[in-house]
């Protein structure tokens, strides 16, 4: 009876040790998934396409990694700087190095930072687009030269007998790469370039030519809402003085980085490594932004579509098993 009693009392106390570790073992094994038990913190930057894939990140991380994981405001200089002297953030999703290059390229080879991947995989766009319904009913317009021989189609509301060009709200860098492309086709007899004031003024006027089927020149970049909104086609710019002209023509301008501070490839590898897969082609960033700019969702609601949507792309990130755990957190 004794030998029975100890019996039970040690199986009461197994069960009850069981009972309340249960919860412990399965935070070391999370913990164990995350490779850390530091907190990760991501960058979410002030623009759209950035913010949106530090909250797929985030969810990502600790839904499925188990890893605790904050989002702290960033932008390129602070976040970099940071991340070269104090390894914080943990992760900038796209970081434009290209902006840092000289202190990004000290801290790499210092071991300090690390790109970790492209963040577009097949680099960022900008330049001079028209509508491809312009171009399905004028196939020779290709090219910035076949087009600029043509004001007379995209006529200027307030001035017909020249072309409209529409440009970069004023002090932002593409205004000035623009005004030196205008100068350097010498379009000042026959175009105007129109200035539209602001990045939402220039969004409209490019919204309402599409929703009319007009033709109309405009500067644009990407991945944005707007070409994933718009079937535009961006305009061939030849040898037009490449050095007022960002990335496109520059074979040394270094395109967005998943950054990260060396320490995660050490204590959490698995991470590091998740990293190292996360990136989206300019189209597929464009078409998550749409969501967001149709339904007036900010960045969070907008990567939470993106997991719920679009499974077959970031699933191919993970493996099943952490696939699983995303998955269920999302129903």
């Amino acid at each position: 009876m004794i030998l029975k009693s100890g019996g039970a009392a040690a199986a009461i106390s197994v069960a009850l040790l069981s009972a309340i570790s249960l919860p412990a073992f399965a935070q070391e094994a999370d913990a164990a998934s995350c490779g850390t038990d530091r907190t990760i913190d991501i960058a979410e930057m002030t623009w759209p396409s950035a913010a949106a894939l530090a909250h797929i990140h985030a969810a990502i991380l600790e839904t499925g990694f188990g890893c605790d994981v904050e989002i702290v405001t960033g932008d390129t200089v602070p976040t970099s700087s940071s991340m070269l002297t104090r390894g914080s953030p943990a992760v900038a999703p796209e970081l434009w190095t290209s902006a840092i290059e000289e202190p990004w390229a000290e801290g790499v080879e210092a071991g300090q930072v690390v790109a970790l991947s492209d963040a577009i995989t097949d680099g960022t766009i900008e330049g001079w687009f028209i509508p491809r319904y312009v171009q399905e009913a004028h196939p020779e317009l290709t090219t910035a030269e076949a087009v600029i021989a043509r004001p007379d189609l995209f006529a200027d509301p307030e001035e017909s007998s020249q072309g409209r060009l529409y440009s970069c709200p004023p002090g932002w860098a593409c205004e000035l790469s623009t005004t030196a492309l205008f100068e350097a086709f010498d379009m000042e007899e026959t175009w105007n370039l129109f200035s539209p004031g602001s990045g939402g003024a220039l969004d409209a006027s490019i919204a309402r030519a599409f929703t009319r089927e007009e033709p109309i020149l405009f500067y644009y970049w990407g991945p944005t809402a707007i070409l994933g909104k718009f079937d535009a086609v961006q305009l061939d710019l030849g040898e037009a003085n490449p050095e007022v002209y960002a990335c496109n023509t520059s074979p040394d301008c270094q395109e967005p980085a998943v950054g990260a501070a060396s320490w995660l490839q050490e204590e959490a590898p698995a991470v590091a490594e998740y990293f190292t897969k996360v990136g989206l082609t300019n189209a597929e960033i464009s078409e998550l932004l749409v969501y967001g700019d149709e339904n007036q969702a900010d960045a969070e609601a907008t990567a939470q579509n993106f997991l719920k949507t679009k499974q077959d792309l970031w699933t191919g990130w993970v493996s099943p098993e952490v696939a699983e755990k995303v998955k269920a957190s999302l129903s």
